[in-house]
């Protein structure tokens, strides 16, 4: 029996290796991703709001959300997709279920849902509300900030991401996403109190992913890395461009024109 999205999605969450996740905000980067030998496509929400010319944080119209959402799912037909949907627009668990609803309906199989500023219950009362509205097969990535945004004190923080993950998983939830944590002995220490697949994303020391796999790792993803790179990049070549407006350095070592257009041509208008 051939297996659907929601399946394999879930089951590169149970292999030997972690699945490594190069986060995309559009078509264009998921087909890049694609073609570069991505298993799976997930987004970053800083990297979508940006390239629509807006700020990360909870302030991305779902309209544009869910555009973004059914962009992708036809740009890689043939993989699963998450879409990160912040902490859902809303501190209502039924607005929030609903537009889970709405994304699942673009035909992806996966989304992120963070605490934040808010209360670990209110997060828990959400994924108990989405895992309602649609059912079994979602993959729901629980994300905890209590790192990010230093929710506990430090040497507190692996047991207090292990008590939000008891309540998260009660409530349904796939994976856990302790966004930031670094320290092998409290990545170690999460995945050993945790009955779901635990998520960690790229930051600077973070061990390697063949490292984190044996400290218990299933999931790899690289945040924000790559459009704050490309956004570092664009900066500092596109500022001297206008200012002295020397063509060499904008020219130089592109992926060319054609490789571009040629990546791009299976995805119908």
């Amino acid at each position: 029996m051939t297996k659907t999205k929601f399946e394999i999605f879930d089951a590169l969450h149970r292999g030997d290796g972690p699945l490594i996740l190069c986060n995309v905000w559009d078509g264009g980067s998921a087909r890049m991703m694609r073609n570069l030998g991505a298993q799976a496509i997930a987004t970053t929400s800083a990297g979508l709001a940006w390239a629509l010319g807006m700020a990360d944080g909870n302030k991305l119209p779902a309209d544009l959300l869910l555009h973004a959402a059914a962009t992708i799912v036809r740009a890689v037909p043939d993989l699963p997709v998450s879409i990160d949907m912040e902490a859902g627009y809303s501190d209502d668990p039924a607005a929030v279920a609903d537009l889970a609803r709405r994304i699942v309906a673009t035909g992806v199989v996966g989304v992120n849902i963070e605490d934040g500023a808010g209360t670990p219950d209110l997060l828990a009362a959400k994924i108990q509300a989405i895992r309602a509205a649609v059912g079994p097969g979602l993959f729901i990535n629980a994300r905890t900030d209590v790192y990010l945004k230093g929710l506990a004190p430090a040497g507190e923080r692996a047991a207090e991401v292990a008590r939000r993950a008891q309540l998260y998983t009660a409530a349904g939830a796939s994976g856990l996403f302790p966004a930031g944590v670094t320290d092998p002995n409290e990545i170690k220490y999460i995945s050993s109190s945790i009955k779901v697949p635990l998520n960690v994303m790229a930051r600077p020391g973070l061990l390697p992913a063949a490292d984190l796999s044996k400290l218990g790792v299933k999931r790899l993803s690289a945040g924000s890395a790559l459009p704050e790179y490309l956004w570092g990049r664009v900066a500092a070549i596109g500022g001297a461009f206008l200012q002295d407006g020397v063509s060499d350095p904008i020219c130089a070592d592109p992926m060319p024109y054609r490789d571009i257009n040629a990546l791009m041509a299976g995805v119908s208008a």
